[in-house]
C-alpha cells in the first residue's frame, strides 16, 4: 500500500505548521520562540502557583498542545509525530516555568518508554538548578491481561489528571498536595481501545493492515498492537466486549466498576471514526453501564486523544467523588476540553412525549351523494393508472434521476386505495384536497410526495365556499404557485410544471354559465400530454435532473408525465359518469 493523502505542506514541518495553526486560532497560548513549546499567554498568573506541563509525541492532537490554557495546562512540549520530545526542549519549557515564577513544575505524561526517559532526563538537570519539580507518569490501559514489565501504556484516560492538576493548581494548591492527589487517582482510571482502520504517519504507509470485516480489540495509539482481532459485529457487542474486559477482575490490568459506583466516562474518538458512529457508540457504553446500575456523573464525548486518523474508538473511566468532580468542573479555557453539562446523567429523562401534535381530522364526517362518487371513480381511476405505470416511470426516472418515480407514486396509490376501503372521503372539495394533501405528505415520501401535498394543500382554500369549474380552475393556479414557490422551478424547466402550466392555461377558459367545462378539460388534457412530451428536449434546470448533463437527457420528464396522466384520469372518470352533472 502507498502512503495515504495529507493535507499538509510538507513532511518535515507538518509539526510546526500544525502548532503555528493552533497558536494562530488560540488567543490564550502562544509559542516560545526556537522550540516545539506552546506555552499560556497569561504568563502572569503562573507566579506562585504550580506550573503544569505535558508533553509527548505530536499526532494525538488535541492532546497535548489543545490542553493548554487557564486552568489545566500551564505549557506543553510537543515531538514529532508520535516520537517523544528531545530532553533539551523539556528542560526548556521548565526553566521557562521558574522564570515566570512557578511555586513548582509538575510532569504530566504518558507511560511511554521515550517520554520516561525524556522527561527523566529533564528532571534529573533540573534537580542540579535546584527548580523544583515532580513527575507523574499514567498508564491507563486496561487491555493487556498480564503485566509488562514496561507498566501500562498512557492512553486517554490522561487527560483527566491534567485536568485535575490544572485545577488544583489554579486554586493554589501545592506541588505536594497536587502530587499525592494525583497518585491516589491514578488507580481510579481506565481505558481501552478499538480500531477498526489504520492511521499512517505523515509520508509512511499505514502502520498495519486490518481486513474490511475484522476490528482490533486493545489497540495502542501508535498503532502498536492489541490483544486480539476479531471480526466485525454490532456496535452494541463490541462496546459490551469492550467493557467485560475492562471490568474482568481475571484481567490484572482491570478497573474495579461494580453496581453503586460513580463514575466520568470519556468516549473518545481516535480520530477517523464519523461523529455520526461516537454518537452510537456512546449511547451503547452509557446504556451497558446503565444496566449495570452504574452511575455516570459526566460523559466525555468527542475527540480528546487521537491517533491521526485512525478509525475507532476507546473508553476511559475513572471513579469520582465530590471532591474529583469539583476539579473536573472547573472552568478552563483550553479548547480541547469539551464544555460538558456540570450535572450527572442519573434518572436523565430521555424522551419527551407529547400526545396529540398532529391536528385531530377523524371530524370529518364522510360525506356521500353524486359530488362523492365522482370524487371516488376519479381517485379509483388514478391508483388504477399509477400502479400500471410503474415501472415505465422508474424508466424514465433511471435516466435523470435515481429511478424511483414510480415506486414513489404506487406507495400514494396504495394509501389511496386504503381511503377509498375506508369509507371515509369527505364530502367537500376543500376537505378532500386536505385529506389527500395529508395522506400524501405521509405515506408518498420523496420530492413528488411534498410537492404534490404542498400543490393540494394550497389548492383546497379556493373550494372552500364554492365548487363552481371557476374555483377549481383557480385551485389549480394556486397549486402551481406553490410548486414553484418552494420547488424552485418555472415552465420550461423539465419538470411537471411543463404539464400542469400547459393544462392550466387552458383551464382559465372555463366559464360557470355553458357547461362548457368538460370540453375545456378535455382540451386542457391534450395540452398537458403535449407539455409532458415536450420535456425530452428541454435542458433540466431544476430539481435532481438538473445536475445531469442534458446530452444524457433524451426522454420525457417522469414527474410531467404522471401528472398528464393523472389529468387524464379525472377527465376519463368525469366522462364516464353523468354527462348533465355539473363538474
Amino acid at each position: 500500500m502507498h502512503h495515504s493523502k495529507k493535507l499538509i505542506n510538507s513532511v518535515e514541518h507538518c509539526v510546526d505548521d500544525a502548532l503555528n495553526g493552533l497558536v494562530a486560532w488560540n488567543v490564550g497560548m502562544q509559542l516560545v520562540e526556537g522550540y516545539r513549546i506552546v506555552v499560556r499567554s497569561d504568563l502572569d498568573n503562573i507566579k506562585g502557583k504550580v506550573a503544569v506541563l505535558s508533553g509527548g509525541g505530536s499526532g494525538h492532537e488535541p492532546t497535548h498542545a489543545g490542553y493548554v490554557g487557564a486552568g489545566m495546562l500551564s505549557g506543553c512540549i510537543a515531538g514529532d509525530v508520535f516520537t517523544s520530545p528531545p530532553t533539551g526542549n523539556i528542560s526548556a519549557a521548565i526553566r521557562a516555568m521558574a522564570r515566570a515564577g512557578a511555586a513548582g513544575v509538575l510532569l504530566i505524561f504518558n507511560n511511554y518508554t521515550g517520554d520516561q526517559l525524556n522527561f527523566g532526563l529533564a528532571l534529573e538537570e533540573m534537580k542540579i538548578e535546584r527548580i523544583s519539580v515532580e513527575m507523574i507518569t499514567v498508564g491507563d490501559d486496561c487491555a493487556f491481561t498480564t503485566q509488562r514489565k514496561t507498566g501500562r501504556r498512557g492512553l486517554c484516560g490522561a487527560i483527566l489528571m491534567l485536568k485535575i492538576a490544572g485545577a488544583m493548581s489554579e486554586m493554589g494548591m501545592s506541588l505536594d498536595e497536587i502530587v499525592l492527589k494525583l497518585k491516589s487517582t491514578l488507580s481510579k482510571v481506565g481505558t481501552l481501545g478499538i480500531c477498526l482502520s489504520p492511521c499512517s504517519v505523515p509520508g509512511s504507509k499505514p502502520t498495519f493492515n486490518l481486513e474490511m470485516d475484522e476490528l482490533e480489540l486493545g489497540m495502542g495509539i501508535h498503532g502498536e498492537i492489541g490483544i486480539e482481532r476479531i471480526k466485525i459485529m454490532s456496535a452494541d457487542e463490541i462496546i459490551q466486549k469492550m467493557i467485560d474486559h475492562m471490568t474482568n477482575p481475571t484481567n490484572e490490568s482491570h478497573l474495579r466498576i461494580q453496581a453503586g459506583d460513580h463514575i466520568v466516562l470519556i468516549v473518545n474518538n481516535l480520530g477517523g471514526l464519523s461523529c455520526l458512529e461516537l454518537n452510537i457508540v456512546a449511547g451503547s457504553a452509557i446504556k451497558y453501564l446503565e444496566s449495570k446500575q452504574v452511575f455516570i456523573e459526566r460523559a466525555y464525548v468527542g475527540s480528546y486523544t487521537t491517533s491521526l486518523e485512525m478509525g475507532g474508538t476507546s473508553l476511559s473511566m475513572m471513579h469520582v467523588d465530590p471532591e474529583l468532580l469539583k476539579l473536573l468542573d472547573m472552568p478552563t479555557s483550553a479548547p480541547g476540553w469539551a464544555n460538558v453539562s456540570r450535572r450527572n446523567l442519573v434518572r436523565k429523562c430521555r424522551t419527551l412525549s407529547v400526545p396529540h401534535l398532529e391536528p385531530d381530522h377523524r371530524d370529518t364526517p364522510p360525506g356521500s351523494g353524486p359530488f362523492v362518487d365522482k370524487v371516488r371513480s376519479i381517485l379509483d381511476m388514478v391508483c388504477t393508472t399509477l400502479l400500471q405505470m410503474e415501472e415505465e416511470l422508474n424508466e424514465l426516472d433511471r435516466e435523470a434521476g435515481d429511478g424511483d418515480c414510480g415506486s414513489t407514486h404506487v406507495r400514494a396509490a396504495h394509501a389511496i386505495k386504503n381511503l377509498l376501503a375506508s369509507d371515509a372521503i369527505p364530502g367537500y372539495g376543500h376537505q378532500i384536497l386536505l385529506c389527500l394533501g395529508r395522506l400524501i405528505r405521509d405515506h408518498m415520501g420523496g420530492t413528488s410526495g411534498a410537492l404534490y401535498s404542498i400543490a393540494l394543500m394550497a389548492a383546497a382554500p379556493n373550494v372552500k365556499n364554492n365548487n363552481k369549474p371557476s374555483a377549481w380552475a383557480l385551485a389549480l393556479d394556486s397549486a402551481i404557485g406553490a410548486l414553484k414557490r418552494y420547488g424552485g422551478a418555472e415552465p420550461g424547466d423539465r419538470t411537471m410544471l411543463d404539464a400542469l402550466c400547459a393544462a392550466a392555461d387552458e383551464l382559465r377558459k372555463v366559464s360557470d354559465e355553458d357547461g362548457n367545462e368538460l370540453k375545456v378539460l378535455a382540451e386542457a388534457v391534450q395540452k398537458a400530454k403535449a407539455g409532458s412530451e415536450a420535456t425530452k428536449d428541454m435542458i433540466a434546470k431544476a430539481g435532481r435532473a438538473s445536475y445531469i448533463s442534458s446530452a444524457q437527457l433524451t426522454r420525457p420528464d417522469p414527474g410531467a408525465v404522471a401528472c398528464a396522466a393523472i389529468l387524464k384520469c379525472i377527465l376519463t372518470a368525469l366522462e364516464g359518469s353523468n354527462p348533465e352533472d355539473q363538474a
